[in-house]
């Protein structure tokens, strides 16, 4: 009887240091933040871009029209971390406390290529955010200042996925709405990301890279500018990393609950229009539910159109973030 007591006390004891080692290790857990800083730009008149949006009127320097939404906006820098990286991106969101809908967006380029400026936050993020949504932007790993070194599709994917638990730390953000939105490379980011992440609610993708088997034979220098240099083990494994970067190739493992607005220009030199023409092929075969707005005359910004390209893009993420909108029915059906 004694030797049992003396057991039961003895099992007490491991299970109370047992239970301390849990509440210690969920709180450090709870403790640990991915939203390392968030700075306010909240002078932009002493940054290049300023000319840029402004007027002088009545000897006075005034927003231009198309830009006085800059005051219902603020813009920010942060840093948050990505596998254990430092990460630098910016952060728009309305000026107005609230609760919004958010979208992710995924720069173009590479390197310092395509790399997010302040004309970014105040343009391109900052039109989305002055109607209501609170937009987030990565630099990538390895670019921006940013730790670690940029794989153009591989690991630093990471640094995209990892943005729905960043929002979870920003007050305004409605993390149950998020959206992705994707240029040029951005959109081979989105691409990827939406196979690894439940999270995501609708995407939108411009002269997105489907393929890049094709992008090497229409551009050559492609190869050897960039996906060498960038893809780790690319000479050793190449079929197999370029295969891992071409949506073309798996479109079987899209979810079919995300909605995906495709926008291409059909004069893009950059990214062939037919990347996005034979992806949308595989999206139809595998019943993915999909939009194709192929512009006339476009470029790879489709800049010829841009004023259509915002109408849509915003469309899209009213219909499927704000307006909770019911996902398509893409069974055939009809009379």
């Amino acid at each position: 009887m004694k030797n049992q007591l003396q057991k039961i006390k003895k099992y007490m004891k491991y299970l109370k240091i047992l239970t301390l080692i849990l509440i210690l290790t969920n709180a450090n857990a709870q403790d640990t933040k991915l939203l390392l800083s968030q700075k306010l730009i909240s002078n932009i008149s002493e940054t290049p871009i300023y000319s840029r949006l402004t007027e002088e009127i009545d000897s006075r320097r005034e927003w231009k029209k198309q830009f006085k939404y800059i005051d219902s906006i603020e813009i920010y820098s942060i840093t948050y971390l990505s596998d254990g990286l430092k990460i630098n991106g910016l952060l728009v969101k309305p000026k107005k406390e609230g609760k919004y809908p958010c979208i992710i967006y995924n720069r173009g380029g590479n390197r310092n290529f395509g790399s997010l400026k302040i004309a970014h936050g105040a343009i391109t993020l900052g039109q989305i955010a002055k109607e209501g949504y609170v937009v987030i932007a990565s630099q990538y790993r390895g670019n921006g200042g940013s730790e670690g070194k940029e794989e153009f599709g591989g690991k630093d994917v990471n640094d995209v996925t990892i943005l729905t638990e960043v929002l979870k730390e920003i007050e305004d953000a409605d993390t149950s709405r998020i959206g992705m939105y994707g240029w040029s490379r951005g959109g081979m980011m989105t691409y990827i990301a939406l196979t690894k992440s439940d999270k995501i609610k609708a995407a939108v993708v411009g002269g997105a890279i489907s393929d890049n088997f094709s992008s090497i034979k229409d551009r050559p220098e492609m190869e050897t500018g960039v996906l060498s240099e960038l893809i780790p083990n690319y000479a050793d494994n190449k079929n197999v990393e370029l295969e891992k970067r071409s949506a073309i190739k798996w479109a079987e493992k899209f979810p079919k609950d995300v909605p995906i607005l495709m926008l291409h220009g059909n004069s893009d030199w950059r990214v062939k229009p037919k990347q996005s023409l034979h992806l949308a092929l595989e999206f139809e075969k595998n019943r993915i539910p999909y939009r194709l707005i192929m512009f006339e005359g476009g470029d790879h910004g489709i800049s010829e159109h841009k004023e259509e390209v915002n109408e849509q893009v915003l469309k899209w993420f009213d219909k499927y973030l704000k307006n909770n909108g019911t996902l398509p029915n893409m069974e055939y059906h009809g009379r």
